[in-house]
């Protein structure tokens, strides 16, 4: 993925260290393999690329946040600045005393927690991530805007314009048709599986991220199609030409656009 990265163009990579155990899930547990992290870190070193994030710090009932502590080690070792969490449990108050650990456990390495508000979990839209870094109270405690996440909760940008500048270290952008599913599976299918790349579809993308800071944007485009199509080198190099030209098209004032792949 690095040297895949370095070759299209890409300023950072973002790594998932911490296991998801979904189907046929890629096993990238770095803590836990010495051999692919020293090809890691040769990697970075060679291509001069850094790692921004990590992913992905679940909160979910009986979660045991220290086995996220090696992950954490490892990214703040590799030079991550960034862990992406979210909310699997209805339990607001258990899911606000477990952010709050996982920021405290979180703030020793340099790392922040940024929570990400995903359309078919608990936490699945902006007003409920915004309550939730409100009561968290830690200043390492941010919001992952996902443009996609963005689009498909009906948030508006009259809600970003409310929260603290200091909440947004970076940016999720993809793009997608205007039509919103209702079923939960069709919202899955397209977040892990088919989502386009930017200028493909209809979010207002720049409309969003122009309300946020100035930050970089990791292009989390899974397309299962399209990578068995041309390849992860190949999909990897179109998910950033075509976030170039969109943001060439819809220019931000003072703006040096930077890019992660996810």
């Amino acid at each position: 993925m690095t040297y895949i990265a370095a070759r299209a163009g890409y300023d950072f990579v973002s790594f998932r260290l911490i296991l998801l155990g979904t189907p046929n899930e890629p096993d990238y547990a770095l803590a836990n393999n010495p051999a692919m992290l020293r090809q890691t870190k040769a990697a970075l070193a060679g291509t001069g690329l850094r790692v921004h994030d990590i992913e992905l710090a679940r909160i979910y009932d009986g979660v045991n946040l220290d086995t996220y502590v090696p992950a954490m080690e490892v990214a703040a070792e590799l030079g991550a600045r960034h862990v992406i969490t979210s909310i699997w449990t209805p339990r607001r108050g258990y899911a606000v005393e477990r952010l709050a650990e996982l920021c405290d456990l979180a703030k020793p390495f340099g790392l922040t927690m940024n929570c990400e508000f995903v359309t078919w979990a608990d936490v699945a839209n902006l007003r409920d991530a915004a309550g939730l870094c409100r009561s968290v109270n830690r200043d390492n405690c941010g919001i992952l805007v996902d443009t996609l996440h963005f689009h498909r909760s009906g948030a508006t940008l009259d809600q970003l314009d409310a929260l603290p500048r200091e909440w947004f270290h970076f940016a999720h952008v993809c793009d997608a048709p205007l039509e919103i599913p209702a079923a939960r599976e069709a919202h899955i299918h397209t977040g892990r599986a088919e989502r386009l790349y930017a200028g493909e579809g209809a979010i207002d993308i720049a409309g969003i991220v122009n309300r946020l800071p100035e930050m970089p944007y990791s292009l989390e485009i899974p397309h299962l199609e399209r990578v068995r199509e041309l390849g992860y080198a190949e999909h990897a190099w179109r998910c950033l030409a075509a976030a170039r030209r969109y943001f060439s098209a819809h220019p931000r004032e003072h703006n040096e656009t930077r890019m992660a792949l996810t």
